[in-house]
């Protein structure tokens, strides 16, 4: 087929039924990922208050961002050992290891008795999280052709949205539901048994794909052949930095880190703006009412954030990667500043949040498009994994600098979120020295 040809059919016109399959594997993957993930999110102000002590709740957004930057350093850890252990061990074997970690210790934390407890699960859970996308990434770039690269890779990462439906469907039925509060007796001794306890049991389910994966999936050619030719040589992380790879691992890690940073301090407290304009309108103080109207500003800004991150493909199919990644920080600067700063009413946070979502959140998916296009196939997962998740080391402070304003300084949530939403501008600033990648072939 000729360049004209392939222009006039739809990028997805020649996929295979073994790569979609991979891409369902690989994206119900990120799915439970980002739903241990988030389940943290739906049910933290449920759960941190029930961990805390009655004389340190005034600590309690402390503990929070505490339990916060424990997630991305252990994501951070994940990401690099399993990105490593993927180009050495291949995708299938590593992608099962990440999913067990992730599943059990989600399910471990519905025993936390004490925050720290919750934050050392946290740790061990991000260990399986920030692998998994790692192994992901590279696994769907291997496999989909050039033309519909970017197009699968969006399409991958936009199916964390539906991860986080689902903990906003554990928020609503099940960490809100009253019903679910009962005394247990569970090895001789009572238990209590809470809604946000049943949220974390459920991360147990996504062990369940590990037989799916094991039956249904191969090692990428791409790999094999890369392991085959490598020999005794093992891919490492000191590679990362030797010649021409090293500025684009610096590159990688920075727009991790500004977009984890963004997303941890800034995204994911959009929810809260319509809680907070119904309750200034309403006076309402039930809080299984003000928990659903959370839910539905969670709702809201993640729907928004799925068709940004569906977008990105695109978006970077016609303005380029550098382009794309260009659109997401500027809108996602302006976004956050109007909603944190000037959005008030119901209608306005209604209106609003789904374009916020949209915003800061779609250059997301530019990682898992963009940091394979970056290294060759013998450090593609250990370069991904990398970048996305030491970003999360570097994201982890600015987190502990946000709870520090609110505990010490007495800043809002909304002025802090507003004030790491700056960080956007520093990415466009990093993207005058990235590569561009459009229509190039995966690097050998």
């Amino acid at each position: 087929m000729n360049e004209q040809q392939q222009k006039a059919t739809p990028w997805y016109h020649e996929i295979s039924r073994y790569q979609w399959l991979v891409l369902i594997v690989a994206s119900l993957g990120w799915v439970f990922d980002v739903f241990e993930g988030q389940i943290f999110v739906a049910s933290m102000n449920q759960a941190m208050p029930a961990l805390t002590p009655a004389e340190a709740r005034r600590n309690i957004p402390l503990y929070t961002n505490i339990t916060f930057a424990a997630f991305l350093f252990g994501g951070a850890l994940g990401g690099v050992i399993f990105g490593v252990l993927s180009d050495r061990l291949g995708r299938k074997r590593t992608l099962t290891y990440t999913i067990v970690l992730y599943s059990l210790f989600t399910c471990l934390s519905a025993f936390a008795s004490h925050w720290w407890e919750m934050a050392g699960y946290r740790f061990l859970v991000a260990l399986g999280v920030g692998g998994e996308w790692a192994v992901a990434s590279a696994l769907v770039a291997e496999v989909f052709p050039q033309r519909a690269r970017a197009w699968s890779q969006s399409i991958f990462h936009a199916s964390s949205v539906l991860g986080t439906y689902l903990a906003v469907a554990a928020g609503t039925l099940i960490v809100a539901n009253p019903w679910f509060a009962r005394t247990l007796l569970l090895f001789g001794h009572e238990w209590s048994l809470t809604g946000w306890r049943v949220g974390f049991l459920l991360g147990i389910v996504p062990s369940l794909l590990i037989i799916w994966i094991r039956v249904s999936l191969r090692e990428p050619e791409r790999w094999v052949k890369a392991a085959s030719a490598a020999g005794e040589t093992k891919a490492s992380v000191p590679q990362l930095f030797q010649g021409g790879l090293l500025r684009r691992t610096l590159i990688g890690v920075g727009l991790a880190a500004i977009g984890l940073a963004t997303f941890w301090g800034t995204h994911i407290y959009g929810k809260d703006v319509l809680q907070q304009a119904y309750q200034q309108s309403t006076g309402e103080q039930n809080q299984e009412t003000l928990k659903h109207i959370e839910m539905l500003g969670m709702f809201l800004v993640t729907t928004g954030g799925g068709l940004g991150l569906i977008a990105f493909g695109p978006i970077c199919e016609r303005l380029g990667r550098r382009g794309a990644f260009l659109f997401y920080h500027l809108g996602g600067l302006a976004a956050s500043l109007i909603v944190f700063k000037q959005v008030s009413s119901m209608t306005a946070a209604a209106l609003l949040l789904p374009i916020f979502g949209f915003l800061t959140l779609g250059m997301h998916a530019g990682y898992a498009v963009y940091f394979p296009e970056l290294f060759p196939t013998r450090l593609r997962s250990t370069g991904g994994g990398f970048c996305f998740n030491v970003g999360r080391i570097l994201a982890a402070p600015v987190l502990a600098l946000s709870g520090w304003m609110q505990y010490k300084l007495g800043i809002s949530v909304a002025n802090a979120a507003a004030l790491l939403s700056l960080l956007f501008a520093l990415g466009v600033l990093l993207l005058l020295f990235a590569p561009e990648t459009k229509g190039q072939d995966l690097p050998a």
